[in-house]
């Protein structure tokens, strides 16, 4: 059944392949990632064929000055990179409508599920330690774990937590933890949840069972997850602004409060501590400055932090994610496969290899995006439910790839004059949202 996933995604999804000799005896049949060959890993061979110009650079600094003109938006950050050097560092608008101050580089942003990429990112570092196996169990790590049955909680790997194979329905128990339900209750449940599948058959989008990571993460090392991640990411790459958790965004110099529409304006709120607890999915906090230095490691140019065999196990499909193809926007007419590796989307846009990775929690929005055959990454990310600036990150990909100018955001707000798709549109949301039981 796995197979039969896996063979519907095009090569430039590129497939891990499947071993003799797997680590785990109960799951002999699963493709085992630390056996992807460097060479079929287009990150580990940017091409500088093609770049992102001052022109370019100059239209999204337009399009970013008119979606935060008039508080369309409260405000917004936005990052390029490319051939490992920032070409765009910059803020636009406000932290708060109701006490603004202008929003900078080093203004902090709450990331939601983009904080899964430095889970995966730290798995894979661990992996690569030999401290930690892809196709190790859960229980292995986690004896308490359980499934509704034995079977099921016998075969749940690590690579499983990272892809979103654990067989549980999409989302399960996040209405839970919006409902203040702390994590280990939630967890616990997991034991008389309903199964979609068995382990490892199938895909459904997860924050509560992604975040055992964590736990597996401290029976490993006897490190604290964010520590870890401080010491092995946060810190070498000179992301200073980062942090975990509710205290870690109060604490900042300068952060970007969340914006709820109320009463036809924007409404600042203190952002809400319940999704913090899933550390691992959705518990970063970080400036677009530090966002940056995290596209230039995930764009294969800190190899000391990211080596280029890791890069390639998680930027490497692992399951079919074909609902993304059916997406509004830029999903319906650009992609042309997708598929989910360890904490990151694995897609073709325009036929273009593509790494992407939403986020949405109360009041935040985020997106970021390598392109690897044009060595580029690129970050937004914002302060208020607003889809509009969404709209930003197709059309950077659009210009660096040459594609027909579209008007992902909508002409109305730029006074542009390029084909509007996008028009009309712009409450539909593009983003992995946390609790919302949309994936």
């Amino acid at each position: 059944m796995r197979q039969s996933m896996l063979s519907i995604l095009i090569p430039a999804l590129l497939l891990v392949t499947t071993t003799a000799g797997a680590q785990n005896a109960l799951t002999p049949a699963r493709p085992d990632p630390a056996q992807v060959l460097p060479s079929a890993n287009p990150t580990s061979m940017p091409s500088a064929t093609a770049s992102v110009s001052q022109a370019d650079l100059r239209e999204v600094d337009r399009i970013a000055r008119a979606l935060v003109a008039g508080e369309r938006v409260p405000g917004l950050a936005v990052a390029i990179v490319q051939n490992g050097q920032v070409l765009m560092e910059r803020g636009y608008g406000v932290t708060d409508v109701s006490r603004p101050q202008p929003i900078d580089s080093h203004t902090t942003f709450r990331l939601a599920s983009l904080s899964k990429s430095f889970a995966s990112a730290l798995t894979g570092l661990l992996v690569n330690d030999g401290r930690l196996a892809w196709n190790n169990t859960v229980v292995r790590y986690v004896p308490s774990f359980r499934l509704p049955s034995e079977a099921a909680t016998q075969s749940v790997t690590v690579a499983d937590l990272m892809s979103h194979r654990v067989g549980l329905t999409h989302n399960a128990y996040d209405r839970d933890i919006e409902g203040n339900a702390d994590y280990p209750s939630a967890v616990q449940k997991l034991a008389s949840a309903p199964m979609k599948c068995m382990p490892g058959e199938c895909y459904a989008y997860q924050n509560v069972a992604f975040s055992l990571i964590g736990d597996v993460v401290f029976a490993a090392t006897g490190n604290f997850y964010s520590d870890a991640v401080q010491t092995r990411l946060f810190k070498p790459l000179g992301m200073n602004d980062a942090s975990y958790g509710l205290k870690g965004i109060e604490s900042s110099p300068r952060w970007a409060k969340p914006h709820v529409r109320g009463g036809g304006r924007w409404r600042s709120l203190m952002p809400k501590p319940n999704f913090y607890q899933l550390a691992p999915a959705a518990g970063v906090n970080a400036s677009i400055s530090d966002m940056a230095q995290w596209m230039i490691a995930q764009s294969g140019h800190r190899p000391d932090v990211l080596p280029a065999n890791v890069l390639s196990q998680l930027h490497t499909a692992q399951v079919s994610t074909p609902t993304e193809l059916r997406g509004s926007g830029w999903r319906h007419e650009r992609l042309e496969s997708a598929g989910y590796g360890f904490g990151w989307r694995v897609m073709s846009y325009a036929g273009h290899p593509l790494y992407f990775h939403g986020g949405a929690v109360q009041g935040y929005r985020g997106a970021m995006a390598v392109l690897p055959d044009r060595d580029l990454g690129l970050v937004i990310l914002w302060n208020s439910e607003s889809s509009l600036p969404s709209g930003l990150m197709p059309t950077i990909l659009d210009r660096a790839l040459n594609l027909p100018s579209v008007a992902w955001v909508p002409n109305s707000i730029t006074g542009g004059t390029s084909p509007d798709i996008a028009g009309g549109n712009a409450s539909a949301s593009d983003n992995d949202d946390n609790g919302s039981g949309k994936d």
